[in-house]
């Protein structure tokens, strides 16, 4: 039932969403340093155009005034147009040596949220912070959450009352009660731990393992699902943490997911392939393409960077 969107091959896909007025998908290559979208009429074989960058890139979202806010390793940055000059709007506050920027994405009031990742896995500093340039304002950044290796799984409820936040490292997705309007965050606590990898356990060994929660997105009915890299499957969970559903995957690795089409019922997922075992490729050639398919689900609208 997965279909392998053509010309979308990446090491490492991640970050994707759906523009709504220009019915293409975006989303980047972590270790192949671009920026990708989609041309035209999505289908198997659909134009992908990809924009270079001189560094990684961990996260984009869209902006209402046109062009894309990412977050690269040294800092977040304001593309007016597709391929143009980057602006820089904040310089990172870590040691870009060691680590990065991640996963992240808007909230519904036009705040852009960021969290990074810690490359050699040797300290639980990563933090998740939010850009705040909401009507042309100065950019005011605040730390939001940190003690993690890897900063993933950013998602928003619906009602703007909870925030879900994952370690890919901890295998653990955490929730905080998060007042939307003056954005604070109480109540932390897990939303859901998973079973850490067995050891030993390797592609295609036959040894259980759900996988771990990299990126994740929140359906319009408030249910969570988590993209579990090395488990070959999503999690849809619900507001309660409890599995609703797996929905299996032809890729080890898939890396986030989320919705699309006009109607915001097409389920695109990236995925990665960067340091794979050549036979688990060769098992699964679809992998660091962005696989898709139709769902009874229906996802949420990509919120816009406002500044």
């Amino acid at each position: 039932m997965w279909q392998t969107l053509s010309n979308s091959q990446c090491e490492l896909g991640e970050s994707p969403f759906w523009h709504p007025a220009e019915r293409s998908l975006y989303w980047v290559d972590i270790p192949g340093r671009a920026v990708l979208r989609t041309r035209g009429d999505i289908g198997v074989d659909v134009a992908v155009e990809r924009w270079a960058l001189a560094e990684e890139p961990g996260c984009i979202a869209p902006a209402k005034r046109g062009g894309l806010v990412m977050a690269l390793r040294s800092g977040i940055y304001r593309a007016k147009e597709w391929g143009g000059a980057l602006q820089s709007m904040v310089a990172a506050d870590y040691d870009t040596a060691t680590m990065r920027f991640n996963d992240g994405k808007c909230d519904a009031l036009g705040r852009f949220w960021a969290g990074t990742l810690n490359e050699p896995k040797t300290q639980r500093n990563a933090t998740l912070y939010c850009l705040d340039a909401r009507g042309g304002r100065t950019p005011v950044v605040t730390k939001k959450a940190n003690e993690a290796l890897t900063a993933n799984g950013l998602g928003f409820a619906p009602d703007g009352g909870t925030l879900y936040w994952s370690d890919t490292g901890a295998h653990v997705v955490r929730a905080w009660d998060w007042a939307a309007e003056v954005n604070t965050l109480s109540r932390e606590r897990v939303f859901r731990q998973f079973d850490l990898k067995p050891d030993g356990w390797t592609s295609g060994s036959g040894v259980a393992y759900q996988g771990r929660p990299d990126g994740a997105t929140v359906d319009a009915a408030g249910d969570y699902w988590a993209a579990m890299f090395e488990g070959a499957q999503l999690l849809r969970l619900t507001p309660h943490g409890e599995q609703r559903e797996a929905v299996a995957l032809p890729v080890q690795c898939p890396t986030m997911p989320c919705f699309g089409g006009d109607d915001l019922r097409t389920l695109f997922v990236t995925s990665g392939r960067k340091g794979r075992p050549a036979a688990e490729l060769e098992r699964l050639p679809a992998s660091g393409s962005v696989l898709m398919r139709r769902m009874e689900a229906q996802g949420l609208p990509v919120s816009f960077f406002d500044d």
